[in-house]
């Protein structure tokens, strides 16, 4: 009887509450948001698909970083919106579980991809002479949908565990999403064996990527450094500082929400973080990679200058 009591239920996704007269602003902020970074993403990917010049691995790497983007934002962004316009949202126990797992899928590749992206600078800036034969398309593949596979099956099991808890009372989640803490706060189950194997299992996941970007840039900077002359070293460090950028934001995001004590913060502060999070930072990710990269810079505008061309014949 648990058990059918534990699938029928709903929670409600309180959202941001309160809005007032800025619903419809906050609305349409999030839309246009949502709308442009899919766009972004998209041209992305058909800038690296088209054009030979692109054909590496720091670019193949790049568009499963998009599909990441598209997906996080796909998972939170429509169920957003809906929550904005109607001050709330009834959800499923097997909708909000599986609203987590797509979540914890794309920053858990994330995580994985920007170092892969860091371990190819790496190895282009640190170990020219070995890049093209260790960094070949068997190895990227690997690297890429190995990332994809691992977290996918971490998250599934996690998934697969919490579908086995109980709620008996408050079901109200004072959050826009359905995240793991949350969830696990409103069970009346016993969780300490479900967030010891979370733990086990996300946390090399998350510490280790980062521990590895960490590295990876001390080594490319000690590179750079030594490089005699200025230009050179602006050329060298132009080659990363898009994934750099995006590395930093990033990271900076997950420590704020994830990694602060969150003692003396507001909800709407935290809100506020997982909106930067995991709204604004993929819209910001192609912009990133399209302002700083000559390269993309380049092939894009030679490709609109190729259609207007088209357009007047």
């Amino acid at each position: 009887m648990k058990r059918n009591q534990t699938i029928a239920i709903e929670f409600f996704l309180l959202g941001f509450g309160g809005l007032h007269g800025l619903q419809i602003p906050l609305f349409l902020l999030c839309l246009l948001i949502y709308v442009l970074c899919l766009i972004g993403n998209l041209i992305i990917i058909a800038l690296v698909s088209s054009s030979h010049l692109l054909d590496s691995p720091m670019y193949f790497f790049l568009c499963h970083l998009t599909v990441c983007d598209m997906l996080l934002t796909t998972d939170i962004v429509p169920s957003l919106l809906h929550i904005i316009l109607r001050n709330g949202r009834a959800m499923s126990f097997p909708e909000c579980v599986t609203q987590y797992q797509f979540f914890g899928v794309s920053t858990g590749t994330e995580c994985l991809l920007l170092t892969v992206m860091s371990y190819d600078r790496y190895l282009a800036i640190c170990r020219p002479l070995s890049y093209v034969p260790t960094m070949g398309t068997k190895l990227r593949h690997l690297l890429a949908f190995g990332s994809w596979g691992l977290i996918f099956s971490i998250t599934l099991i996690i998934a697969v565990l919490m579908s086995r808890l109980n709620f008996c009372g408050e079901n109200i989640i004072d959050h826009f999403f359905c995240d793991f803490v949350p969830i696990l706060q409103l069970s009346c189950s016993d969780t300490r064996l479900l967030q010891t194997i979370n733990l086990i299992l996300t946390a090399p996941v998350t510490l280790l990527p980062f521990m590895t970007i960490i590295f990876s840039y001390v080594c490319i900077t000690v590179v750079i450094m030594k490089v005699p002359t200025v230009t050179g070293r602006q050329k060298a460090f132009s080659t990363c500082s898009s994934h750099l950028t995006v590395v930093s934001i990033y990271y900076l995001s997950l420590i704020a929400i994830y990694m602060v004590p969150t003692s003396g913060r507001s909800m709407t502060a935290l809100k506020v973080l997982s909106l930067i999070y995991t709204v604004v930072t993929p819209f910001l990710n192609p912009l990133i990679y399209t302002l700083r990269n000559q390269e993309i810079k380049a092939i894009f505008v030679k490709i609109v200058c190729l259609k207007w061309k088209n357009l007047e014949t």
